[in-house]
């Protein structure tokens, strides 16, 4: 009896790991691989002492068609479940690898042979400082890695160190649409008929707004996430996150809250990199006091800054519960390392973000900034699937010169689909109306591929706001299928599927919705 007791218990282990295991990593082909180091790295061209990324093995995704893979697995899932199964099992993959490389990476970092070294759960992996070639070496021979990139994403700006601003909660009117002279672009998009005929303005969605500087306004403000488990200003991790006084978002180039690392000085007549991620916030969900409402007024928002460390900046979002994730930069010549963005991206999807970047203003010949196709558009913006990249019109739904066009080309070693078409959509990107913090003289007119991007993270929080539960490539196919085509008939290289159309995007999600679709 004692032999055979154990069968039943067996028997039921095995059948809960069948029906879960759509959820778990897939396995990879050999755990015994030399570990793949980046070219730069591996050719001497980086100087020590460098930054690196390191993938461990297995990863949630393991190889490039994995993304479709669990897509379909996913399929008609809740997005809040998703994520919270997602979330888990990439921890528990990284507990696990880190627990076999741990005394490895000590005796590495004791031997002064890298340091600063950070985990990671999104992507499976962590990052350090790598000081000589011999810790180069070290890191290939631990437990579990997979491959070693060179980072060229490091590249902090603005000063040091800052003194945070916290915000109190602000209590607003209920919303009036009809009451507000609302600007072209909100008309043309069809958003004020989705405020007044469903009374859908974006709340209870969450948008993380990752760029280079805040300065806030009563819209802006009125607007502001708070991290309830913090308590702003007493210099303590109340939430045990790792990062202080993260009320409103955080600033990981320089690991503090300050939302404005570049100051607020000199921007009164040129508003640059020191007013973009407020314009881009206002654009997205800026409250229509004091100034002009954005797309989806009743979102709220975090601001996130960052050059580098993207899996730690994703990691907060997903943590913070966040919907959309608006990212307003685009950085070239990352060459091997665009395949770390990528699995950053999918996965992070997979954890329920909405990724959304501006197609790049990189198209216009002659120009210092000028780059030809394929490489016109860069990360984020191409990567495929898991991010949306918009390119821009003029209101008169004529492209301008500037605005980056696909396709582009993936041909690193782990992803090698050749020729993909991009950009995805298209939205305003010319003139745009938007109110300067800087004085009482009313909305200065903005152009850029930044505000197209802006532009569609408020409408994809219009669209989880009228259905919370779309996964994330739900929520693009809507979007795609109910664009305007406003370029040459059926996709093109400059304006994607077309010129996003609010009101039909919403229609189609409540329509979801109310059938049922996808539950």
């Amino acid at each position: 009896m004692k032999k055979v007791a154990w069968l039943p218990a067996l028997f039921i282990a095995l059948t809960l790991f069948s029906a879960d295991r759509r959820a778990w990593p897939e396995s990879s082909a050999s755990s015994e691989k030399k570990a793949w180091v980046m070219p730069l790295l591996r050719e001497g061209k980086a100087a020590y002492p460098c930054r690196v990324a390191v993938w461990f093995d297995p990863q949630l995704l393991q190889d490039a068609a994995a993304f479709e893979r669990k897509k379909a697995e996913f399929a008609g899932w809740r997005r809040s479940d998703m994520r919270r199964r997602v979330v888990a099992d990439l921890k528990r993959l990284n507990d696990d690898a880190w627990l076999r490389a741990r005394a490895g990476v000590e005796s590495l970092a004791a031997a002064k042979k890298i340091d600063q070294v950070r985990r990671h759960w999104i992507i499976n992996g962590f990052s350090c400082r790598v000081n000589n070639a011999d810790g180069l070496t070290g890191l290939t021979a631990l437990p579990g890695v997979s491959h070693v990139f060179a980072r060229v994403d490091d590249r902090p700006s603005g000063r040091p160190a800052g003194r945070p601003v916290f915000y109190p909660a602000i209590d607003l009117p209920a919303f009036g649409p009809d009451s507000l002279s609302v600007p072209w672009y909100i008309q043309d998009l069809a958003v004020d008929r989705v405020w007044r005929e469903f009374a859908i303005f974006g709340q209870h969605t969450l948008t993380v707004v990752h760029d280079t500087n805040f300065i806030m306004t009563a819209a802006l403000a009125a607007g502001l996430f708070r991290n309830p488990g913090e308590t702003p200003a007493n210099g303590l991790d109340d939430d045990a996150n790792g990062r202080v006084d993260d009320v409103h978002g955080f600033n990981f180039d320089f690991d503090n809250a300050d939302l404005t690392p570049l100051g607020t000085s000199g921007i009164k007549d040129a508003p640059g990199p020191g007013l973009h991620g407020s314009l881009c916030a206002s654009l997205i969900c800026g409250r229509e006091v004091g100034g002009l409402p954005g797309v989806a007024p009743r979102s709220h928002w975090a601001g996130v800054v960052g050059h580098g460390r993207i899996e730690e900046a994703v990691e907060w979002a997903v943590e913070m519960d966040a919907d959309v994730y608006n990212m307003s930069f685009s950085l070239p010549g990352l060459g091997q390392y665009r395949s770390y963005w990528r699995k950053v991206m999918e996965q992070g999807t997979l954890c329920g973000l909405v990724f959304v970047s501006g197609a790049g203003n990189f198209a216009r010949p002659g120009a210092e900034n000028y780059a030809p196709v394929p490489v016109q558009m860069r990360i984020p913006e191409d990567i495929p699937e898991a991010v949306m990249a918009v390119a821009g019109v003029g209101r008169d739904l004529v492209r301008p010169p500037f605005s980056s066009q696909g396709p582009v080309q993936w041909l690193t070693d782990d992803y090698r689909e050749g020729t993909v078409p991009k950009p995805d959509l298209a939205a305003f990107n010319v003139g745009l109306p938007v109110m300067m913090p800087d004085g009482p003289e009313g909305p200065r007119n903005v152009s850029g591929n930044s505000f197209a991007g802006a532009l569609l993270s408020g409408a994809a929080a219009l669209i989880l706001s009228a259905d919370p539960e779309l996964l994330p490539w739900e929520l693009r196919e809507i979007l795609i299928r109910t664009a305007r085509d406003v370029g040459p008939p059926g996709f093109d290289y400059q304006t994607g599927h077309g010129l996003i159309d609010c009101y039909r995007a919403a229609q189609e999600a409540l329509r979801r919705r109310e059938a049922g679709v996808g539950e």
